[in-house]
């Protein structure tokens, strides 16, 4: 388990313009030694803020885009094309304008999909997707992704693991249905705390002052049960990447004065 590392941002357009600079240059690199990339993208306005920011960046031709798979921490269980799921608003940040190979952007499924009603049968699925992209090199059934993007609600919940619910307790499977989630709609898709740690880097988003409390829980040594933040860790680096707001709650010794 990585200690987490700190990086404060005057405001949440800076934070999202530097993840943007950091993931090129990730990304670049693993294409450059593994011959591809693995991301998992998040949703929300930090998540879509640093998928706009991508878009943005002269640097992104840098990428081979043909080269990257794209997977989702969580999903909202909504019928295909609604504006509230993550995939959708992706295609609008990023996605539709950079030239990605289809088969390579791993959306979790729709309401209106093949399982129908049934989110845990969806769940299974994208999990059973997750597997058969597992190489023998990696761990849980799952590919070592180079970078998996959280955002931390107010609640310290990620991805669509909420504080208490069944779905941050479990240790065995790498993706789950969530029913009654406390933040509409409350049936979603998400990975689980094993997936997420199966990722080489972690980072977790948070901007603004009301994520504020969200991080200073997630960081003095909360359990992951009751705050699902402190739980995501990746195997070799875990980043938060936070703005001034989001910092504000934290004690200076946790991060150094010079932090840009």
């Amino acid at each position: 388990m990585s200690t987490p590392q700190l990086v404060v941002h005057h405001d949440k357009e800076l934070m999202a313009q530097a993840a943007a600079a950091r993931l090129i240059t990730k990304i670049v690199d693993a294409q450059a030694s593994r011959g591809s990339a693995s991301v998992v993208l998040t949703g929300g306005r930090n998540g879509n803020g640093v998928l706009a920011a991508l878009a943005a960046a002269p640097a992104r031709d840098a990428i081979d885009w043909s080269r990257l798979d794209l997977w989702w921490g969580d999903e909202r269980f909504l019928p295909e094309g609604d504006p509230d799921r993550n995939v959708t608003q992706a295609r609008e940040a990023l996605l539709d304008s950079v030239p990605l190979d289809p088969e390579r952007v791993h959306a979790m499924p729709a309401s209106d999909g093949p399982y129908g009603s049934d989110v845990d049968a969806a769940a299974a699925a994208y999990a059973e997707e997750l597997a058969r992209a597992a190489g023998p090199e990696n761990h849980g059934g799952v590919p070592t992704f180079d970078v998996l993007m959280l955002g931390v609600g107010p609640d310290t919940h990620v991805a669509s693991l909420f504080p208490e619910l069944p779905a941050v307790r479990e240790t065995e499977r790498t993706v789950v249905g969530v029913h009654g989630a406390p933040k509409p709609p409350p049936t979603r898709v998400t990975l689980t705390l094993p997936a997420i740690r199966s990722a080489r880097e972690v980072w977790l988003l948070a901007a603004g002052e009301d994520k504020a409390q969200a991080a200073a829980i997630a960081l003095s040594g909360a359990g992951e049960v009751q705050a699902p933040a402190a739980g995501a860790h990746g195997r070799s680096r875990t980043l938060w990447l936070l703005d001034t707001a989001a910092a504000s709650a934290l004690p200076r010794t946790l991060y150094p004065p010079a932090t840009p």
